[in-house]
Formats: structure tokens, C-alpha cells, sequence
């Protein structure tokens, strides 16, 4: 009896620590690339700042300490304060989008050295839309 006991108490020990693991939502470069960006309607919560926190950020790149080229992504604020960088409406002319294609002489970003993989086409076409819909803080 004692047995069982403890052989049901250990049962519940695995399931709860099982449930509490898969519900993790944390968004990681891997999955991030999983995440499929709509065609229209895109939400800077749902889509653009996490892509932002995974691959420009968390590298210690764009974040507010290393301000790589002066420019912290972590925040809505910080993106579009420098209305030539997230040029609201205007994506072929916001700077933001040269660099991630690489276009009129930009350094490409994320760089090869990154330790993130590049961008997808998906997501640099996502972004591109949230500018062309106004770069709402949605």
C-alpha cells in the first residue's frame, strides 16, 4: 500500500512538471522562424516585436546598451523614433528595410556573425507591411 502511495504521489509530481514545461510560450530563434507573419493586418505586438526581440536584441545588438549604429529595437518607441529608419507607410523608404534586404548599401542585417539566423522572406515581407500599413502600434 505504502508503495502505491508513493508510486501515485511520484505519478503527480511528473504530470504537473510535464503540464507546467509545455506550457512555456517563450518564442526562441527557433520557432520564431515557425511563426507565420499574415499578409495584412500585421500586429507590432503579435509579430514585429517578438521577431525583433529574437533576432535584432537578444544578440546584444539592438538593445538599449548596445544601440548598435544608435539603434534600439526594443521598444515601439525606440523603432519609431527616427522616422528615417521605420519611415511609417514608405517601406522602400525606411531605413529599417534596407538593412534587412541588404539594399543601397546597407550593412545586411542580421549579419552573417550573427549568432541568430537570417531573417525570412516571410518575415522581412511582414515587416514590410507593417510599415506600408502605417507602423501601428497595434
Amino acid at each position: 500500500m505504502k508503495n502505491t502511495i508513493i508510486s501515485l504521489n511520484l505519478l503527480v509530481i511528473f504530470l504537473m512538471i510535464s503540464f507546467f514545461t509545455a506550457c512555456d510560450d517563450t518564442i526562441t530563434n527557433q520557432n520564431i522562424d515557425e511563426i507565420i507573419i499574415p499578409s495584412s493586418n500585421i500586429s507590432y505586438s503579435q509579430y514585429i516585436q517578438p521577431l525583433f526581440n529574437i533576432k535584432c536584441t537578444s544578440s546584444g545588438c539592438h538593445d538599449d546598451q548596445s544601440r548598435a549604429g544608435g539603434l534600439s529595437l526594443t521598444t515601439y518607441s525606440n523603432v519609431i523614433a527616427d522616422p528615417s529608419v521605420v519611415f511609417p507607410g514608405q517601406p522602400e523608404n525606411s531605413i529599417l528595410v534596407w538593412a534587412i534586404e541588404g539594399n543601397a548599401g546597407a550593412k545586411p542585417m542580421p549579419p552573417i556573425t550573427a549568432p541568430v539566423t537570417p531573417m525570412t522572406q516571410n518575415q522581412v515581407q511582414g515587416i514590410k507591411t507593417w510599415i506600408k500599413e502605417g507602423a501601428q502600434n497595434n
